[in-house]
């Protein structure tokens, strides 16, 4: 800000405006005048308003990225689940109730196998879509 000649303003704040400017200068460690002064001359600023716009609009081309990002894996995954049902529900012929109980055994064993690969991929981070994106470059 500018020394040198000041003009003296004499004006109102609502109370809780003017706690929240008293709070504000004590943790910045300013005074309360050099923060209305620059809140003003941001408000007055030309261009202020054209650089909160490119700010805003930055962040929201970035959250529109992310977004896309996640609707591509949600696709990845439905179309990948859909897959393996398909496959599934195909290739295994329905039980005879004798074999029943075998078969809960296994599937048991084989559904801990499971979920303990798929917590070893999720801690290395080189999931299902690391391996799309490396096959399609």
């Amino acid at each position: 800000m500018k020394s040198g000649n000041r003009i003296k303003h004499t004006f109102r704040l609502p109370p809780d405006v003017s706690r929240q400017l008293a709070e504000f200068a004590i943790r910045k460690r300013a005074t309360q005048a050099s923060i209305v002064e620059a809140a003003i001359v941001s408000f007055l600023s030309p261009d202020g308003s054209e650089r909160m716009e490119a700010a805003i609009t930055r962040r929201l081309d970035r959250l529109t990225k992310q977004n896309e990002r996640l609707e591509f894996q949600i696709e990845v995954t439905n179309e990948a689940l859909a897959l393996f049902v398909r496959f599934w529900l195909t290739a295994n012929p329905p039980l005879p109730d004798t074999a029943m109980a075998v078969a809960q055994a296994q599937g048991k064993e084989r559904y801990e196998g499971f979920v303990e690969a798929l917590a070893r991929i999720l801690e290395t981070g080189k999931g299902l879509f690391g391996e799309i994106a490396g096959k399609h470059r």
